[in-house]
């Protein structure tokens, strides 16, 4: 067992787990004699929701982020050589790609819109920096990654003819209606995520609440059983009083008639007198 092994492992744990799965495996590091890959998993930072989403892409995904990554490099590649037009293309491309990845991140993790925003932003880093696509693909990220760079976009061209123009225009105007679709969607999404998690908690709080009603209906039932059985109970302590009393009253006349003919016959057997015979 070794650092990368166990990173490759913990990073694909949801959040929740994290801490938990990598306490265990410090643990059975140590208890294997190897103290300092124990120490070293110790280090190993929980990743956030938007960074175990992207995590899952490179494991769960890994054939549409390769797609997203390589647009990436054609598109760095193609800002080095200054070609306009593979820019242009690229950029569009981009822009499918990346809206695609993006729904499959929020899908698999159910992501809030915060969260979301993050995977966005994440991929958008390794689409236009070498070293934050490696990062994405190697699935081990602990927190959203953000470019800040001077990212890839067309270049200016000479001044094309009135033709040329119309054309651009026309392909401009399809690049902002595919935006606004893909913005339409993620609004979408976003409403169909919300509309469900209401729903389900709506469903929780009715089976709660059934269940609340159901024991409620039984502590009632038991309590006036109790209530019942008390009364009873206290009933029954009243006459269990009287009897004694009775008894006591019996005793002491008993004892006062025994002790007047002991006067004219001399000891008599009684109650007392039999059992300490016995």
């Amino acid at each position: 067992m070794d650092l990368d092994e166990v990173a490759d492992r913990l990073y694909g744990v949801p959040p929740p787990e994290f801490t938990a799965a990598r306490a265990e495996a410090a643990r059975a590091a140590k208890e294997a004699g190897d103290a300092g890959l124990a120490k070293e998993i110790a280090k190993l930072r929980k990743p956030t929701v938007s960074a175990w989403a992207v995590n899952r892409l490179s494991r769960e995904h890994p054939a549409e982020l390769d797609e997203l990554l390589e647009v990436g490099e054609r598109l760095r590649a193609a800002w080095q050589e200054q070609d306009a037009d593979e820019l242009a293309g690229l950029t569009r491309l981009r822009g499918e790609v990346s809206a695609k990845v993006g729904r499959l991140a929020r899908q698999a993790g159910d992501l809030s819109a915060a969260a979301a925003t993050e995977v966005d932003q994440t991929l958008d880093a390794a689409l236009v920096d070498e070293e934050a696509a490696a990062e994405v693909r190697r699935g081990r990220l602990a927190k959203p990654l953000q470019y800040s760079g001077f990212a890839p976009a067309p270049v200016a061209r000479p001044r094309p003819s009135r033709a040329k123009k119309k054309g651009e225009a026309a392909e401009a105007a399809e690049a902002a209606e595919a935006d606004e679709a893909d913005e339409a969607r993620r609004r979408e999404e976003e409403a169909a995520r919300k509309a469900r998690e209401r729903e389900e908690a709506e469903a929780a709080h009715r089976e709660w609440l059934a269940t609340l009603e159901s024991a409620q209906r039984e502590y009632d039932e038991r309590a006036e059983r109790v209530q019942r059985l008390e009364k009873k109970l206290a009933k029954a302590r009243g006459k269990l009083d009287d009897a004694r009393q009775r008894l006591e009253v019996t005793k002491r006349e008993e004892r006062h008639a025994r002790q007047r003919l002991e006067r004219w016959t001399g000891p008599v057997e009684g109650p007392g007198r039999r059992r300490a015979q016995r």
